[in-house]
C-alpha cells in the first residue's frame, strides 16, 4: 500500500513536505479548513517549490468554501508549479462549514463543483451559476499562468453516507475518508460508486482523470515491547482523531441525534463530558467556537480521558508491528490504495515509523 500524510497549513510545512519526499512517502496533503488552519493553496506552493516528485494534495475543499473559478485558479497555479503532482480532494465542507456554526452543502451542489472543477482544470469551458444567472466560463488566458496540460487527480470525500461515493463514480474520481478503518464499510463505497458509474454514461469530451484510488486519513502509534495500547503515548498520538468525532457528535446532537445514538454509553457520555468541560450545550448557537478551536491539533493532558480505547481501535492504528501490517492488508483488500496519517506529536518521527512499517 502506498502512504502519505495530511498536516495544517502553517509556516514551515514545506519542510516537513521535504522530509517526507526524503522518506519516499507518495503523497502530502493540506487540510483545507480556513477559521482553524492556514491557506492550503499557499502552504502548497511553498511545498511545490521544495519538491520534485512527491504528490500534492488540498483535503479537501468544498463550493461552500470557495466558488469553482477560484478553486480551478488555485488548482491550475499549483500544476504550474508542481505539474501532473496536483490531488484536489473535494467535499461538502463538513467540518469547515461547521466551524463557521453553519451547515454543510448538498451532494448536489458538490456535483455540480466537481464537474466544473475538471472542465476548467483540463482548459474546458464549464457552465457557471450564480442564483439566476449562467454563463459559460473558461480560463482567458492559461500559457504560464496555470497549467491546464497536465492532469489534476479529484477525489471525493465520503465520510458519513453514500451520496458522495455516487458522485465519485458518476465523475469517475477517486476517493478519500476520514478515520473509515473498516473494510465493509470501504467495500460498500467501492460498490456504490461502481454501481453509480456503470449507470452513467462516460461522456467522450470530459477531463475525469485516469486514477480513481481511495485514500483514508488516520492516525498511526506503533507500540513499543510491552507498551500499553490505550496508555498516554498511544491517546496523544489518536487523541485529535477521536476528539473530533466527540466534537462532531456534540456539535450535532441536537439538528441530526441519529449520529450520537449510534455511539456506546460511554461515548455519549464522553460527548456530555466533552461539552461541559468547553463551557458549552448541544443547542448553544455560538457552540462551534467552544468546540473546534485547536481542531485537529495536539490533545491536552487533561483530554486524554476522553480519549476512549472504543474510538481509538475504530478511528486509528494502535498496535504492534504485525498488528498494523494485518490491519493494514485488509484495508488494501478492501481497495484502499493510500493510508494517509495526520500526525500531531512529532510528525517527522511519525512520518518514519509510517514509511518504516510500508517498506
Amino acid at each position: 500500500m502506498r502512504a502519505g500524510v495530511v498536516v495544517a497549513a502553517q509556516p514551515g510545512v514545506e519542510e516537513l513536505a521535504v522530509r517526507a519526499e526524503e522518506l519516499g512517502l507518495d503523497s502530502f496533503w493540506v487540510n483545507d479548513t480556513p477559521m482553524v488552519h492556514g491557506d492550503p493553496f499557499v502552504a502548497l506552493s511553498l511545498c511545490a517549490k521544495a519538491t520534485s516528485r512527491i504528490g500534492l494534495g488540498i483535503g479537501v475543499t468544498s463550493p461552500a468554501l470557495r466558488s469553482a473559478p477560484a478553486a480551478a485558479s488555485g488548482l491550475a497555479s499549483l500544476n504550474a508549479l508542481a505539474p501532473g503532482r496536483i490531488i484536489c480532494g473535494v467535499g461538502t465542507g463538513n467540518t469547515a462549514r461547521r466551524t463557521l456554526g453553519m451547515r454543510p452543502t448538498t451532494a448536489a451542489r458538490l456535483e455540480h463543483f466537481t464537474v466544473a472543477l475538471q472542465d476548467l482544470c483540463a482548459g474546458r469551458p464549464t457552465e457557471y451559476r450564480e442564483g439566476d444567472r449562467v454563463h459559460d466560463i473558461r480560463f482567458l488566458h492559461a500559457g504560464a499562468h496555470v497549467n491546464t496540460a497536465d492532469p489534476i487527480e479529484f477525489v471525493v470525500a465520503a465520510l458519513l453516507g453514500p451520496k458522495a461515493a455516487a458522485v465519485a463514480g458518476r465523475r469517475r474520481t477517486g476517493l478519500i475518508s476520514f478515520g473509515l478503518l473498516d473494510p465493509a464499510a470501504w467495500h460498500a463505497l467501492h460498490d456504490t460508486r461502481r454501481h453509480a458509474a456503470q449507470s452513467t454514461p462516460r461522456d467522450p469530451d470530459s477531463h475525469t482523470g485516469s486514477r480513481a484510488d481511495s485514500y483514508v486519513v488516520t492516525s498511526l502509534h506503533l507500540l513499543d515491547e510491552d507498551e500499553d495500547p490505550h496508555g498516554d503515548a498511544a491517546r496523544d498520538a489518536t487523541g485529535h482523531l477521536v476528539l473530533s468525532l466527540l466534537a462532531f457528535a456534540a456539535d450535532t446532537a441536537a439538528e441530526t441525534p441519529a449520529f450520537a445514538e449510534q455511539l456506546g454509553p460511554e461515548e455519549r457520555e464522553a460527548v456530555r463530558r466533552l461539552l461541559d468541560r468547553r463551557g458549552t450545550t448541544a443547542t448553544a448557537p455560538d457552540r462551534h467556537t467552544k468546540l473546534y478551536p485547536n481542531y485537529l491539533g495536539r490533545i491536552a493532558p487533561q483530554d486524554r480521558d476522553l480519549v476512549l480505547p472504543s474510538l481509538m481501535n475504530t478511528l486509528a492504528l494502535v498496535g504492534t508491528h504485525d498488528d498494523l501490517l494485518a490491519r493494514i492488508t485488509t484495508l488494501e483488500q478492501a481497495g484502499v490504495d493510500e493510508l494517509l496519517i495526520q500526525p500531531v506529536v512529532d510528525p517527522p518521527a511519525e512520518m518514519a515509523q509510517l514509511a518504516k512499517l510500508l517498506t
